[in-house]
This record gives C-alpha cells, structure tokens and sequence, in this order.
C-alpha cells in the first residue's frame, strides 16, 4: 500500500490552480469530472503521490456540504491497494465502517470510501488503479 493522494476540497478549482501549478509549480497530470461523486478534480504529482484538488459541482454534494461545514481544506487521504474488495472485506470484518460497500467508478479507478468514524476522524478513501 501506498499513499496515493490527498484530497484537498476547493471552491474553485482554477483558483487553486494559482497555488499549487502556478506559485507551487507543480505539473497538473489531468482534470476529471466524477459526476457519480459530483465533483471535478485535478490532480498534481508531487513525489509518489499525488494532490488531488476536488471542487463539487452540485451546491448539494458531499464536498459542497463539507466545504459548507469546515470551509476548503483537507477533505480526504487516498491509500491505493492492490485488492479493493479484500481490503473492503478485512475493514468490515474488523468493525470498521464503510460509505461504500462496494467500490464504484472513480477518477482513476475502483474507489471506495471508509467512514470517518472509524478512521479516527479522516476520511479515507480506497484506490484500486
């Protein structure tokens, strides 16, 4: 397992582009719409990993709420696995609760989300590319 991003929840994605391509200098790799998640990401390599700016858009999705409750921030940390229905049946098995009981189509993959409660507060979110 990996790191394989850190999603970072944005009002304007292209805002906070001016950071992080232009101030920061980091190369944007691509910029995704995920309307199942109602959401559009850019995605930045830095190292092995990647930032992962996640901008909703619909004023009524899970970011929007999140960015709504806490403002723009660290919204979620991405741990890519080889196996997504292992790692989702060994989370279950030892009482950790999930958002998706099965993965779903995601920007670069198969993701599933990991309830923050069980996570110590941070949502996590399982990568399979």
């Amino acid at each position: 397992m990996k790191i394989d991003h850190i999603g970072i929840a944005v009002r304007d994605i292209e805002q906070a582009l001016q950071v992080y391509q232009v101030a920061l200098g980091l190369p944007v790799q691509d910029v995704v719409d995920v309307p199942d998640q109602q959401v559009r990401v850019a995605f930045l390599p830095l190292g092995e990993s990647n930032i992962e700016l996640v901008q909703p858009s619909t004023d009524d999705s899970g970011t929007a709420r999140f960015i709504e409750k806490r403002g723009e921030g660290i919204h979620h940390i991405c741990v890519q696995v080889d196996d997504i229905e292992a790692a989702l049946v060994q989370l279950k098995a030892n009482g950790v609760p999930l958002i998706d009981q099965e993965p779903r189509a995601g920007a670069h993959g198969r993701v599933a989300f990991v309830h923050p409660k069980g996570t110590h507060g941070v949502l996590l979110e399982l990568v399979e590319h």
